[in-house]
């Protein structure tokens, strides 16, 4: 197996062409593909830089010449949850031409889409590579092999990997900057190189303020921890 980490720009693809214009970001939750139809089923969460732009960004995806079909399934504040449809672009059909296969969750930002594509030869991947250079620009960001015990590995345990990503999104902006700066300048280190004196400063707050983000972030994220190894095989 050959897994492939892309940076792509399709020219063809209603999500990257309104988050090139608007100031919208798209995560994918689900996707199905239709080989019939040729057609990409998504559920997608949009999150935009306000209200103004989630709408912007809405309306472009509806009115693309590509969306199929575009439902709100709920939405709260600048962030929404849609399902939608739309027709295979000229890369879905060149990855597919060569067997190709989607090998994690998509994300699309600024113009740009981050994708997990999966082949099972490298004469293959490579093929589709060059037919994909045709009609898009894209960056290859990662290139791995993994071995059977490596993928047996990573099914087992997706699970765990999840529970700790849902722990970094528990997270609160301030608690997890809080952790983030306090691990960067040492303050976990021995001998400290950073105090709660000094991250006080950093963030113009109080020093018990900084101990209680801290605290705060810690306790999340070590429940989460000790919540995956459980989950480890």
């Amino acid at each position: 197996m050959i897994d492939l980490t892309m940076d792509m720009e399709q020219y063809d693809c209603p999500f990257i062409d309104s988050s090139d214009d608007y100031g919208v970001a798209y995560s994918a939750v689900h996707w199905d593909f239709d080989r019939a139809r040729e057609e990409l089923e998504t559920r997608l969460v949009v999150e935009g830089d306000d209200r103004t732009e989630l709408e912007h960004g809405l309306r472009a995806l509806r009115e693309h010449d590509n969306m199929h079909d575009c439902s709100l399934l709920s939405k709260r504040e600048n962030v929404a949850h849609i399902r939608t449809t739309i027709g295979q672009t000229e890369a879905m059909e060149s990855i597919r031409n060569h067997d190709g296969y989607i090998t994690g969750p998509f994300y699309i930002e600024d113009g740009h889409e981050l994708w997990h594509v999966g082949f099972d030869h490298e004469d293959v991947a490579e093929g589709a590579l060059s037919e994909l250079e045709w009609n898009n620009e894209f960056e290859v960001v990662s290139r791995e092999t993994p071995d059977l015990p490596d993928l047996q590995n990573l099914v087992q345990n997706a699970g765990a990997a999840m529970t700790l990503i849902d722990g970094c999104r528990d997270l609160s902006d301030v608690e997890r900057e809080t952790l983030e700066h306090a691990v960067r300048d040492g303050y976990f280190q021995s001998p400290r190189s950073a105090t709660l004196g000094t991250l006080a400063d950093e963030f113009g707050v109080s020093k018990p303020a900084v101990s209680k983000n801290l605290r705060r972030g810690q306790r999340k994220m070590i429940q989460r921890v000790v919540d995956a190894l459980e989950l480890l095989d």
